[in-house]
């Protein structure tokens, strides 16, 4: 009988889970999110409200994922509460978010650091947002004081979650409005009135996909590179890409090509310039020749919300970000919407062979965090979508571990 090797892993491998303020802290009220989930007629399914009540848990809950055998936390801090007010930073949330770093380090986690993982000030959606040509300087002011209080606690960052996702739903009929559009939408209407300005000026990051968003949020990503990188050269800094697995059913291939070049590789060739890709990945998407998705097949296995489960997607993804940007990757998130826990050990389990994969073929991955660690606040879809590895009581906010909880830190252990 023949052993069967194990993958090599390369050392320094980071194994972890990726979260974001906005969707588990709770009460971030001073965000534009927190308005657009608030107003009559919004999109969003309901408030994210206490959420997973992380800002004052997080000690319990940091300890809970090193308890796993991670070694990695991605996680987020949020501009909201850093800078209230244009030019006014708040001490008290500087330090809050140096304890949870400071934690994180205490068991032997390494943070990856997000600046912005989709929520904005208030104030910034109320003068132009992700449209106005001068987000880029403040979002670089703000990275710049980020990096200078808490930068000696990470070795990566990150400065945006997703600037292509816009782009992502666009394709798939969701979200992204023109301007103009805006003005005929009731929740942006509303939040215009509530911010008393033109809703056409109204441009929230994540739904945000007109050709000036695309211009601001590049330029804001290069100039916060460089504001990182001016306090702290030695950190490691990119962003983060949600990169569909995008494919093509017959007479579909000229609409595919176009789809991925507008969604994933001019952003890819933005990484260029970047110490690393992060790669976001959850599954496919299948375009026919008249644009629309081609729905999964019936009697396979599907996620929560109803399409397909298909990790081999990863490894496409991977691949097109080593190709095209020319960096490292790291595998930012990965997951799997369910309630049946079985599934999504075996989607954890699949993926992670995509990776090794990956590494055996010489692509150099350097990280695999699964989205997310809490059930948490999913945006539109609000509490319904079930992607943690460890649930949460609506109620009383308490934690149960899944056991693909424990089966990551196998995982982990085992390729290490």
């Amino acid at each position: 009988m023949t052993a069967v090797s194990t993958p090599s892993f390369p050392q320094g491998f980071l194994w972890g889970v990726a979260s974001a303020a906005h969707q588990v802290e709770g009460g971030n009220s001073n965000s534009d999110g927190w308005l657009l989930e608030n107003v009559a007629d919004s999109i969003f399914a309901e408030p994210s409200g206490d959420a997973c009540d992380h800002y004052h848990r997080y000690a319990a809950d940091i300890a809970m994922l090193a308890s796993f055998g991670l070694n990695c936390f991605r996680t987020s801090v949020e501009w909201a509460r850093i800078e209230p007010e244009e030019g006014t930073f708040d001490p008290a949330a500087i330090e809050h978010y140096r304890q949870v770093l400071e934690t994180c380090r205490q068991y032997g986690i390494a943070p990856m650091v997000t600046y912005h993982h989709f929520t904005s000030p208030r104030w910034l959606l109320a003068d132009g947002g992700w449209e106005d040509p001068r987000t880029p300087e403040r979002f670089a002011r703000y990275c710049e004081k980020v990096t200078a209080e808490l930068g000696d606690l990470f070795d990566v960052a990150c400065t945006f979650n997703e600037p292509n996702l816009p782009f992502l739903l666009g394709a798939l009929g969701l979200g992204a409005k023109t301007p103009e559009e805006r003005r005929q939408m009731p929740m942006w209407v509303n939040a215009a009135a509530a911010l008393g300005v033109d809703a056409a000026t109204v441009a929230p990051f994540q739904f945000t996909a007109t050709p000036q968003g695309y211009d601001v949020k590049v330029a804001a990503h290069r100039l916060g590179r460089d504001a990182i990188k001016s306090v702290r050269p030695e950190i490691a800094v990119g962003w983060t890409l949600a990169n569909s697995d995008i494919q093509a059913a017959p007479g579909g291939e000229e609409v595919a090509a176009t789809l991925r070049e507008d969604i994933n590789v001019r952003f890819l060739e933005v990484s260029r310039a970047d110490d690393f890709v992060g790669v976001q990945t959850y599954g496919r998407h299948v375009f026919g020749g008249d644009g629309r998705l081609v729905p999964a097949p019936a009697g396979i296995p599907v996620k929560q919300m109803g399409d397909e489960i298909y990790p081999q997607g990863l490894g496409s993804t991977i691949r097109e970000a080593a190709r095209v940007a020319g960096v490292p990757v790291y595998v930012t998130e990965n997951g799997l919407a369910t309630t049946d826990d079985t599934q999504r050990v075996q989607f954890l389990e699949d993926s992670v062979d995509v990776v090794a994969d990956c590494l055996a073929d010489g692509v150099d991955v350097r990280g695999y965090l699964v989205w997310t660690l809490l059930d948490n606040f999913e945006w539109i879809f609000a509490y319904e979508p079930k992607f943690g590895l460890v649930a949460v009581d609506r109620t009383t906010q308490a934690r149960t571990p899944k056991p693909s909880a424990y089966r990551l830190g196998e995982l982990a252990r085992s390729y290490s």
